[in-house]
């Protein structure tokens, strides 16, 4: 018999809650890219992965904050732990992969093209196989066509996501790349669960051992949940990538250019020079005593 899918058990806690996490792993994971480029003497290997494991943990927290929501009525559904894990390692990695092409060899339309579609790839890849880990009282279906379409807008959002990231700078356009990428991010998801039609073997809800749904999602959860926190914590305390522009970057060499011309301006400052601005030197070395102190040996 067929089963009776519902996938908003809880109403719209759960996908709120699940586009909050898609978003925020969103916009940490940018902000990390950003990071990377704007300052060539950071540890720019670091800062992709930790922009690629935001990422990959807003996109997996968000699945399954909504498969909290997801019931089939004639059945109970569990998990099997070691497949849940391993999605996560999944998306972490792929999408990695596709942060770590960009993140080297740039947004050029081929690396875009062969980073989205591995990201696009392994967000699906991630999805179906947190749905193969689901255990119940029945058989899961797919319609194909909507499958397709799934795997398509993972694509398109990948690609768009990895374009703001080498793209955008400024903290408010990143923010609101990121709101946009957990629409996509969500969209896709939906989008994958539209697909999904169960035939229930029989009504006797399963017997079998196993965690039940929220015993075993919440506090596999918690995990990825701290390191965004964590991660979130990182972005905060450093104002380069709240920011995002070159200021910092710009003001650097400046200040170390000044002092290689104040020998020519005065020779003798070398040896009464300070660590207060530059600037101050020329200043003294308009002060006509001071001078002629210097050239007779008198002081």
């Amino acid at each position: 018999m067929e089963g009776t899918v519902d996938g908003f058990r809880y109403g719209v806690v759960t996908p709120v809650a699940a586009y909050v996490m898609a978003c925020l792993g969103g916009a940490l994971g940018l902000r990390c890219i950003v990071r990377s480029l704007l300052n060539d003497q950071s540890w720019k290997p670091g800062w992709l992965a930790l922009g690629a494991a935001s990422i990959g943990c807003g996109i997996w927290t968000m699945h399954f904050i909504a498969m909290i929501g997801f019931q089939v009525e004639e059945t109970r559904i569990r998990y099997d732990a070691g497949l849940t894990l391993l999605s996560l390692a999944v998306a972490v990695i792929v999408v990695g992969i596709g942060v770590f092409i960009v993140g080297y060899r740039g947004a050029g339309t081929a690396n875009l093209a062969l980073a989205g579609t591995v990201t696009g790839l392994g967000v699906a890849a991630m999805h179906y196989l947190g749905m193969y880990a689901m255990r119940l009282n029945g058989a899961v279906r797919y319609d194909v066509l909507t499958v397709s379409l799934s795997i398509l807008i993972a694509i398109v959002a990948a690609s768009a996501a990895l374009w703001a990231a080498v793209t955008i700078r400024g903290f408010l356009t990143s923010l609101g790349a990121s709101l946009v990428m957990g629409v996509a991010v969500s969209g896709m998801h939906y989008t994958a669960m539209a697909a999904v039609s169960v035939h229930v073997h029989g009504t006797t809800g399963g017997t079998w051992d196993g965690e039940s749904t929220s015993s075993l999602l919440l506090p596999m959860l918690l995990g990825p949940v701290i390191f965004l926190v964590l991660a979130g914590v990182v972005v905060m305390f450093d104002p380069l990538l709240v920011l995002g522009d070159g200021d910092w970057n710009w003001n650097r060499p400046t200040s170390r250019r000044r002092p290689a011309r104040e020998p020519a301006e005065e020779p003798a400052a070398p040896r009464h020079s300070s660590a207060f601005d530059p600037p101050a030197v020329p200043l003294r070395a308009r002060q006509h005593p001071y001078e002629a102190s210097q050239r007779t040996g008198e002081w």
